[in-house]
This record gives structure tokens, C-alpha cells and sequence, in this order.
């Protein structure tokens, strides 16, 4: 197995050309239309929130406030997420165009969502007056499922170009993207959403077999198991000697990139939380669910117990026709079987008083021939 074996794909934007048309607007709009990356995080940030909403209610936590909270964390981590981008990796865009700091759909860095969202909750901290501790922790266990998508999104729109290589994991892009002796590219976005899976489904199979688990767990697992993984991509990032990327090269402070300088802190943050929640018993620290939001809980998963039963009941009796069925059929053919040898004992007779006759008819031939 030679050279590089996934395949360059690129999927077109959907234009909205009616959108054009529209009185008042259509004058304002610059080619309006459906982005393949805008579509993937949306997609992601939606399924995360959903998931993170249901965790909190497993926990019997305010839904409202959590999904308040969703909100200020998330909004808060994508500008910045851009935001930091922006400034660490691409600081000569930001010179030369300073609006490129409002282009949010232009890029993200994960770390810079990270220290967003961070910066998200401690606002909606200090403005509701609240424990934010265990919404972090659920928005975290959430977290993996909803980066899958946004690296795909990344990989589709190949934002972040890789190292050249021959490895068979490279993608193979456009001749006019590589140098000579190379066929391919490390796709880092691609490399991230595929090694991002595993640990979406950690998190969620731990939920599943415990989901009271100590505050702050689910941060430590996600922080320790992301850093060392994302330290060691950095390193199959563009080098600053490519001559095809050389503006795409990250900028490197002694010897390492931003991302990989956070990683130490991601990290230590990460076995600190570890430390701290290992073997402890589960304790709520957020604020607990309205009687009004429990009442609609229990009522909801009695509806649920309610519908299973019911199915359940119904397979039963499904189960118990078919074997009533299967025991008549049985007995009809018992019956069945049971005429069936009467006859042929009915024939028997009749063969054997045939029989009788025939020996009687012949015994008075025999007495006649004598006389």
C-alpha cells in the first residue's frame, strides 16, 4: 500500500440566486448561498445542544437556565473561536483586512472555541448569579459529538492543509497544491473528525452506564484524551520551508505553535479535574429543576414507560394468539388423524368380515365336493 489513497472531495455551495430578487434586500446581499462548512457546524452545534439539554435534564437540572446558559457559552465560543484564529494564525489578513475578524464563517480554531465558551460562561456567571460548573461539564460531554461535525465541515472546504506526504492517511490533492516527489497532503480537519469519534463515543457510552458522575468528570476525560492527540498534529502541519502554502504556514514561538503551547495548559487543567473527581460521588452544584419542570419529567417518562408497556402487552398478546392458532392447528390435525384411523380401522373390518365370508363360502364348496 503506495501514496496517498483518500480522495480530494469538494462540495459545491448551493446558490440562493431568488434571494437576489427580494425588495430592499436583494441590493445588499453578495451572491447569496448554502455553504457546505456553515451547514456542517450548524448541524453539529444543533445536535450538541440537544444532547446537552437531555443530559441536564437526566440530571434534573433548570432547563431553562441551561439552555440559556448553551447559548451565551456557544455564541460567545464561535466569535471568539474566529477571533483568535484570526490573530494567531492569520495576523497578515488581519492587517490587511481588519473585517476579517467579523468573518466568523471564515475559520476556527479549537482552542480559541474552547477559551470562548469559557469566557461565555463566566459572563452568563456573573450576570445570573450562578454555579456554572456542572453546565460546563455537561456542555463538555456534548462537546466531542458536536466537533465531529465541525471538522468535517473543515474537511470538506480543506481549511486547514497539512505537510506534503506520501502516507497512504494523506489526501490527494491538486497537482497544483503539491511539489515534486509527493503525491498528497496531510487534511488535518479530516485527521482531527476521524480521531474526534472515538472519544464522542466514550463519552457518550460513559453517560449511558453512569450519568451521575462526579462534577467535573467529563472535563478531565475530554481535556487529557484532546491535548496529547492535538500537540502531535500540530507537528504535520504546513512547514514554514512550503513554498505552495507559505502564508498558511502557523506561526511558530520557539518551536511550537499556539496551539501546541495551550496544549500544556488544556492538559494540566485536564489531570487536575481528573484528580479531583476520581472515585467521588456524585453532587449537584447547578441549579435544580423547577417542581413544575420535574412534574413535566415525571409525566413525560411515565407517557414513555406507559407506550412501552403498551407495546409490550401487545406483542404479548400477538405471541399468545399465534400459539392459540398453532394449538387449534394442532388439535384439527390430532382430529384429523384420529378419523383418519378410524377410517382405516373401519376398512380393516370390513376386510377382515370380507374375509370371514369368502373362508364360509369356501368351507361350503369343500362340504358339497364330500357329499
Amino acid at each position: 500500500m503506495t501514496g496517498p489513497l483518500i480522495p480530494y472531495v469538494e462540495l459545491p455551495e448551493i446558490p440562493l440566486g431568488f434571494l437576489e430578487y427580494i425588495p430592499l434586500l436583494g441590493d445588499k446581499l453578495d451572491a447569496p448561498s448554502i455553504k457546505p462548512f456553515g451547514t456542517l457546524v450548524a448541524i453539529g452545534v444543533y445536535l450538541g445542544s440537544l444532547v446537552a439539554a437531555k443530559r441536564g435534564r437526566q440530571r434534573k437540572l433548570d432547563a431553562r437556565l441551561l439552555s440559556d446558559f448553551i447559548f451565551w457559552s456557544v455564541a460567545a465560543g464561535f466569535v471568539i473561536s474566529h477571533m483568535l484564529d484570526a490573530i494567531a494564525y492569520h495576523p497578515e489578513t488581519v492587517m490587511r483586512d481588519p473585517l476579517y475578524l467579523l468573518r466568523v464563517w471564515e475559520g476556527l480554531s479549537s482552542y480559541g472555541g474552547f477559551i470562548g465558551a469559557v469566557i461565555g460562561a463566566w459572563a452568563w456567571k456573573l450576570y445570573r448569579k450562578q454555579n456554572i460548573l456542572e453546565y460546563i461539564d455537561i456542555l463538555v460531554s456534548a462537546f466531542p459529538l458536536a466537533w465531529v461535525f465541525g471538522r468535517m465541515g473543515c474537511s470538506v472546504v480543506h481549511d486547514h492543509p497539512g505537510a506534503l506526504s506520501n502516507a497512504w492517511f494523506a489526501v490527494q490533492y491538486p497537482e497544483r497544491l503539491l511539489q515534486a516527489g509527493f503525491d498528497g497532503r496531510y487534511d488535518l480537519g479530516l485527521i482531527e473528525m476521524v480521531l474526534t469519534i472515538p472519544l464522542a463515543v466514550a463519552c457518550h457510552l460513559l453517560w449511558k452506564r453512569k450519568p451521575d458522575r462526579p462534577v467535573g468528570f467529563y472535563i478531565g476525560v475530554t481535556l487529557t484524551c484532546y491535548a496529547p492527540v492535538r500537540f502531535a498534529l500540530d507537528y504535520l502541519r504546513v512547514q514554514p520551508n512550503d513554498l505552495l502554502f507559505r502564508g498558511a504556514s502557523d506561526p511558530r514561538y520557539l518551536g511550537l505553535t499556539p496551539a501546541q503551547w495551550v496544549c500544556f495548559l488544556a492538559f494540566a487543567v485536564g489531570l487536575l479535574f481528573v484528580r479531583r473527581t476520581w472515585k467521588q460521588p456524585y453532587e449537584r452544584t447547578g441549579p435544580e429543576a423547577p417542581p413544575e419542570q420535574l412534574a413535566e419529567d415525571d409525566a413525560s417518562a411515565e407517557d414513555a414507560s406507559e407506550d412501552a408497556s403498551g407495546d409490550a402487552s401487545v406483542e404479548d398478546a400477538s405471541v399468545e394468539d399465534a400459539n392459540t392458532e398453532d394449538a387449534s392447528s394442532d388439535a384439527s390435525t390430532e382430529d384429523a388423524s384420529t378419523e383418519d384411523a378410524s377410517t382405516d380401522a373401519s376398512v380393516e373390518d370390513a376386510s377382515t368380515e370380507d374375509a370371514i365370508s369368502d373362508a364360509s363360502v369356501e368351507d361350503a364348496s369343500t362340504e358339497d365336493s364330500s357329499r
